[in-house]
């Protein structure tokens, strides 16, 4: 695949087409829960099925996501992707309208964006590396990550205040009208196919293939477990943030926003240090660090009662995002690097098969014990499922590396080639 100069259109449009999507995201984030919440009155559980059912397609085909990737056009793959996304999400204001919205109905449609959501990721993934040279990959992945931060950081805050003004179904509108305007941006970038391998091997030789060489590698490997570890307690949060300040802290929907839009800021500061955090420790380093501060951040979240409340709410939901991010950068990038071109697509899946695959089961996990014990003392639970981040990299080889790159890969950390016939 060529490459396009760092600074060409192909990047930029690239890039722009992402954020409107974010934009559009970042304010459904808000307005979806909230329509299950004041709307439907969802219980704990309803809004942990939510959360799971968004996630939940990286479990069933996250893995054939990667060889479908392979072996289709990466440009189509991603427009059809948000074609669907929107779709889905307007028929939400449309039931409503219609006076038939039900929560199954949003778990259908969580369920549609989620499937959608695998198979765009794992292109959009694949098409970075296309338009961006090898030596800016660290750099673009920060400044995607950092615009993402952005939108997060505004979009909530937006969102929250359009839901007071228009409710919140019709906001809705809003993130639909951002995956339709990021396919028409789609369209306008080169077309691209994934490296594939001679002939047409059989699928589950593909995916065998792919997941022996990250779950094998010395460094890919406890990567991905920690970034289990790390979207275990996001799946938690995700279930039960809006529900905790609703309901426990008694936030109103402009507030509700405004806090979670502290995970943008988190993910905006760790976005811009992780460059400068990995130049002075080296991405080894900084992982492991990166790893002790998010279980800071997730010890902070559910403390103190009302104002004291939301002050740590803020805080913790900065700290945590700040120490995610900067471990998904720095073992985005090394995955980008470190894999064989044609394994790329599926080394990606793989990952995202495993790690994403954790946030419906936190998501559900933390429903149900919510249901019993309340928000806060689920979140509290969740803690020491953060520890396991650093604790999974301590006991791996990457403690004793300054940089992810310094590993000598062995024979035995390489794929076993699967032999196909002609």
């Amino acid at each position: 695949m060529a490459v396009g100069g760092a600074g060409g259109a192909s990047f930029w449009r690239w890039w722009t087409a992402g954020t409107t999507s974010a934009v559009g995201s970042a304010v459904g984030a808000v307005a979806l829960p909230l329509t299950a919440l004041t709307v439907l009155d969802a219980s704990a559980f309803e809004m942990g099925m939510i959360v799971a059912a968004g996630y939940v397609a990286w479990i069933v085909i996250g893995l054939p996501a990667g060889v479908m990737v392979q072996r289709l056009p990466l440009r189509r793959v991603q427009i059809w992707a948000d074609l669907a996304r929107a779709a889905a999400i307007a028929s939400i204001p449309l039931a409503w309208w219609s006076g038939i919205l039900t929560v199954a109905q949003l778990v259908v449609v969580a369920l549609v964006v989620g499937f959608a959501d695998v198979v765009f990721d794992v292109a959009n993934s694949t098409f970075l590396p296309s338009i961006v040279s090898r030596e800016q990959l660290q750099s673009r992945n920060s400044l995607t990550s950092g615009t993402h931060a952005t939108t997060q950081l505004g979009g909530p805050s937006v969102g929250g205040l359009v839901v007071q003004v228009l409710g919140a179904v019709p906001t809705l509108l809003v993130d639909a009208a951002g995956y339709l305007v990021s396919s028409l941006l789609l369209r306008t970038l080169p077309e691209r196919r994934a490296e594939a391998p001679d002939g047409r091997p059989p699928v589950r030789a593909m995916i065998r293939e792919g997941r022996r060489f990250v779950v094998r590698h010395p460094v890919m490997g406890p990567c991905m477990w920690a970034a289990t570890a790390a979207n275990t307690v996001c799946g938690a949060q995700h279930a039960l943030y809006a529900l905790y300040l609703v309901r426990e802290l008694h936030a109103g929907p402009g507030l509700v926003g405004l806090l979670l839009a502290a995970d943008g800021v988190g993910t905006l500061i760790g976005a811009a240090s992780t460059n400068r955090i990995t130049a002075r420790l080296g991405t080894a380093r900084a992982l492991i660090f990166a790893g002790f501060v998010s279980v800071a951040g997730a010890a902070v979240v559910p403390l103190g009662t009302g104002w004291r409340g939301f002050a740590a709410f803020a805080v913790g939901n900065v700290v945590f995002s700040a120490g995610v991010v900067v471990i998904s950068v720095v073992t985005r990038t090394y995955r980008q690097i470190a894999s064989p071109p044609e394994l790329l697509p599926r080394v990606m899946a793989t990952v995202r098969f495993v790690s994403w695959g954790a946030i419906p089961v936190g998501g559900l996990i933390a429903g149900v014990i919510a249901g019993v014990l309340g928000g806060r003392a689920t979140l509290m639970i969740f803690v020491v499922a953060a520890a396991c981040i650093p604790l999974v990299l301590l006991a791996s080889p990457i403690r004793h590396l300054r940089d992810l790159t310094d590993h000598q890969q062995g024979d035995e950390s390489q794929p076993h080639r699967v032999v196909f016939s002609a």
